[in-house]
């Protein structure tokens, strides 16, 4: 009954989600002196979550919502930026560190909806 509620899939994909584009974003600032080296990147979580047919949620009426979160992770792909350093590099420390503290950010709110659900389901077994 408990082995596969949703909120912790979403909060695990997030955090995984997270954890990739983090080693993106490294890779990115290893390489911000590679010459010819152009900025990699993955879709935002938000892009990439694909309702799952198994565990879609079933709407009995017209005016109920219709979905459920899951999905697989994207690979990371070239994203252009118009402006790039004379060497041919697109990779901005700058824009990178920003980056960097943003998926962080996303990584610690994953880990709070793990923990917010942990909570509820000790609370509704009555083991808090």
């Amino acid at each position: 009954m408990y082995q596969s509620l949703e909120i912790f899939r979403t909060s695990q994909a997030m955090a995984l989600h997270a954890g990739k584009r983090q080693s993106v974003i490294a890779r990115n600032i290893a390489n911000a002196d590679t010459p010819g080296y152009r900025r990699r990147d993955i879709p935002d979580f938000a892009d990439v979550v694909r309702p799952d047919p198994a565990t879609r949620m079933r709407a009995t009426r017209a005016s109920h919502l219709n979905g459920a979160l899951a999905g697989r992770m994207p690979d990371a792909d070239l994203r252009e930026i118009a402006e790039s350093e004379p060497n041919g590099n697109s990779v901005s420390l700058e824009t990178e560190m920003m980056q960097a503290v943003a998926v962080q950010q996303a990584h610690d709110r994953a880990l709070a909806i793990y923990r917010s659900g942990l909570t509820l389901l000790r609370t509704a077994l009555g083991r808090r």
